[in-house]
Parts: structure tokens; C-alpha cells; sequence
């Protein structure tokens, strides 16, 4: 079995996501999801997207006691590639560019992949844009020679100064120290060419489950220390799964 957690990265994949016969996809994962996937017999997964504001966010922990048992594990585009930079040193895979931006230090919490968006329902509607895609993006108008690297620097600290519930292409050139006419110019360009890197990442680490081993694979070399807190979440799991 494969599992696959993904949600507001994957919103323009998520039609043909849910019904591939390669892996089960689960939606953005949470506290004790990558446990209790891993006790259902997960040989392979992947994590893009994870819940962090509503509840408590996926827990390294879990990742490691899956990874002690063999199970392969990657992360790439939002709250994966964060947990991937995080594990790489126990067996985690880290896919794309976004992992790359936290393993150098450029991105340093979940705030620079965050993103507020509608529910599953309304097939998680962007509200906001992360800021994983607006450095992309601003990258992307410096190499058409749209902004000068000077200004690069100056939109990206100012996209860092948003909440990232407020963050966007318009506020942000609207806040800018430009010309009017250049502001125009550079929300239309956004608009029609924006570089939606979480998803790039994501269709990626989609790639990389499909490839992923049917079955468990060598365990890794550290030992697996369980600890009270992580005995609390496995008894929990069992609680919620005798009550379904």
C-alpha cells in the first residue's frame, strides 16, 4: 500500500489523484496520520501537504518510527519538504526546489510554504499565494528582464513582511515602490506566467511514489527510541480506532 498526503498543493491534480490505482490519497496530513498509516501497512509515502493552524501539525517522530520500519518516505512542496529537510539525516527523501530552498536556509518555518485556501469541498480554492511560489515567481521576472535584481530583493523581503494569509501577487506589487504603469505590467505577467512551484514539486514527488517499492525495504540504521509521548499517540490511535 501507498499513501499518498496532499491537498491545496495539488488542487489542479487532485481530480485524476484521487482515483489513481497507484496509492491512496488522504489529504493534507496531520498529527498521527503518517503513524497510523504506517500500522495499516504503508510501504511507501509521500508528503506535500499537512495541517498545522487548526490542529497539531504531522509529528517527526512518526515519520522516524515509519522509517525504522522500513517504510519509504518523501516530502516535497509545502509541509513535506519542511519535515524532509528536517529527517533527511534519518532516511527521508527530500524532492524538488522548494526542499532544496529549506535544506540551504533560505526558508525556515512553515510560514514560507503556508497558504489559506477553501476547504476539500470546494477543491482547497487558493486564497492566498505562498511565498514558496512568489520567490519563484519573482526569479522567473527577473530572468525575462521584467525587474532588476535590486528589485527582486526589495518585492521578496516585502512578500516576507505579509502574513501569509495576505500574501498575493497584487498586494504585493501594489505595495511596491514603482511606477503604476510598472506595477500593471508586472500583475498581468503574474497573472498569465506565475510559477506555481509547490505544484511542480508535488506532480515530482507524485512521480516518485509511483516508482516507490511494493514493499518494505531495509530498516534504518538508528534505533527507534519510544518514549511516553510516543506511546500516548499510538494508544490514541487505538482509541480512535476501536470508536469507528
Amino acid at each position: 500500500m501507498k499513501v499518498l498526503f496532499a491537498g491545496p498543493s495539488c488542487a489542479k491534480l487532485l481530480p485524476s489523484l484521487r482515483s489513481h490505482p497507484a496509492f491512496e490519497l488522504r489529504g493534507p496530513a496531520a498529527y498521527g496520520d503518517v503513524a497510523r498509516a504506517v500500522l495499516e501497512g504503508a510501504n511507501a509515502i509521500g508528503i506535500v501537504d499537512g495541517r498545522f493552524e487548526d490542529t497539531r501539525a504531522v509529528w517527526h517522530k512518526e515519520i522516524l518510527f515509519g522509517l525504522s520500519k522500513g517504510v519509504a518516505i518523501a516530502g516535497a512542496a509545502s509541509m513535506g519538504a519542511l519535515r524532509a529537510s528536517e529527517c533527511a539525516a534519518f532516511g527521508m527523501i527530500g524532492i524538488g526546489a522548494v526542499y532544496r530552498r529549506y535544506v540551504s536556509g533560505e526558508f525556515d518555518d512553515d510560514g514560507d510554504v503556508a497558504q489559506l485556501h477553501g476547504p476539500a469541498e470546494l477543491g482547497f480554492l487558493a486564497l492566498s499565494e505562498p511565498l514558496a511560489n512568489i520567490v519563484a515567481t519573482l526569479e522567473a521576472l527577473e530572468a525575462e528582464g521584467l525587474i532588476s535584481a535590486r528589485e527582486s530583493s526589495a518585492l521578496n523581503l516585502l512578500a516576507r513582511g505579509l502574513h501569509y494569509k495576505e500574501r498575493g501577487y497584487r498586494r504585493l506589487f501594489e505595495s511596491a515602490a514603482l511606477p503604476d504603469h510598472r506595477r500593471a505590467i508586472l500583475a498581468s505577467w503574474a497573472e498569465r506566467n506565475a510559477v506555481d512551484q509547490k505544484a511542480d514539486d508535488a506532480a515530482l514527488l507524485v512521480e516518485w511514489l509511483i516508482a516507490a517499492p511494493n514493499d518494505r525495504q531495509r530498516r534504518s540504521e538508528f534505533t527507534f527510541s519510544e518514549t511516553s509521548q510516543w506511546l500516548a499517540l499510538l494508544e490514541e490511535i487505538e482509541s480512535q480506532k476501536a470508536a469507528a
